[in-house]
């Protein structure tokens, strides 16, 4: 049941990282503060498709 998710940043909206997460238990969006390289600070990471 675990799919495979990429986190994208808020702020300039580019895929840093990837994940994974149960559907079942988790059905909403992810979202972690994580540090992007292309904006040198740490932000909102949302799940994308």
């Amino acid at each position: 049941m675990r799919e495979i998710i990429h986190l994208g940043c808020t702020d300039c909206k580019r895929r840093n990282y990837s994940t994974t997460k149960n559907k079942r238990s988790t059905p909403n969006k992810l979202e972690f503060k994580k540090y992007c390289r292309f904006c040198r600070t740490h932000t909102v990471h949302k799940e994308t498709k």
